[in-house]
């Protein structure tokens, strides 16, 4: 791939030699559960990576299965199956089937601590799997503007304070709108109360309603957002080279015997990018006040 750069005040034309990027499936797979509604919002984008500069097409793949249910000594003692379709053709985004003989749609009631659910997919002639537990969350108990900043005075602070469950380690990503992330473990406030502060830059204004949500997260969960927040924000522009491929749970599972065994040590560049998940969402708004 040529990019061809041109500079108004002179004539010098400058071709740059970008590699070619092999096309892979990306999976845009996370399930946020809502307890207070019936069914869970089954939305699964599936796309294409591309070339630099260039948007990730929709992906039309064969077949997409959700399958889900309490595994014991890795065979599943009930399993029960959502099959997705193209919700609109050439969309790309998979919805529990509405034409199927029987509802697919996967009831909230479904999601509970222990259940696994499956994401099985089949793309361009390749079989991909994705293995992920429910993991519930807590509410937050407390929203509200802070007046301090941290860089810039035209930053707008808000104070985020939840209560930790003491019985387990627990992993969080909080969700603060247009693709601002934040992931937090209970290392050092198990059980207790927890509150911080997130910055908001001036794009925030006077007036604005803003939705912060809390979700789940299992330990691959957490660690995989982390690893793509750490890459998202110091990337140093599109043409430096990534530090590490940011690898999710979905693999490539053509031609194995055993999908038990999912470090795909003998086919390192066989996976598709992107992350299956089936977290539990709570959500707060705040209207900034100045």
């Amino acid at each position: 791939m040529v990019i061809v750069l041109a500079m108004a005040s002179c004539e010098d034309v400058i071709e740059v030699d970008l590699p070619e990027v092999e096309t892979r499936l990306v999976v845009d797979g996370l399930l946020r559960v809502d307890k207070s509604q019936e069914f869970i919002d089954v939305r699964i984008q599936m796309r294409e990576s591309s070339n630099f500069f260039e948007d990730n097409p929709p992906a039309q793949v064969e077949s997409a299965l959700i399958y889900y249910g309490v595994l014991d000594n890795g065979n599943f003692e009930t399993i029960s199956f959502s099959n997705l379709t193209e919700e609109t053709p050439g969309s790309g985004i998979y919805v529990p089937d509405p034409t199927f003989m029987t509802d697919q749609r996967i009831r909230t009631a479904a999601a509970e601590p222990g259940v696994v659910f499956v994401l099985q997919v089949t793309h361009k002639g390749r079989k991909y799997f994705a293995q992920t537990e429910y993991a519930p969350t807590v509410p937050i108990d407390n929203l509200e503007q802070g007046t301090d900043t941290l860089f810039d005075e035209e930053e707008t602070e808000i104070i985020v304070s939840f209560t930790d469950n003491g019985d387990e380690d627990n992993f969080y990503v909080f969700d603060f709108m247009n693709s601002e992330f934040l992931v937090v473990e209970d290392e050092f406030f198990q059980g207790q109360q927890f509150s911080f502060s997130y910055f908001y830059d001036d794009e925030v204004t006077a007036g604005e309603t803003v939705t912060v949500s809390i979700l789940g997260a299992t330990e691959e969960f957490y660690n995989y957002m982390d690893l793509v927040l750490e890459q998202t924000e110091n990337n140093g522009g599109v043409f430096q080279t990534p530090v590490a491929t940011v690898r999710g749970n979905v693999f490539d599972i053509t031609g194995l015997d055993n999908i038990t065994i999912l470090d795909n040590v003998e086919r390192p560049n066989d996976y598709a990018l992107g992350y299956f998940g089936v977290v539990q969402e709570f959500s707060r708004e705040l209207t900034i006040t100045d």
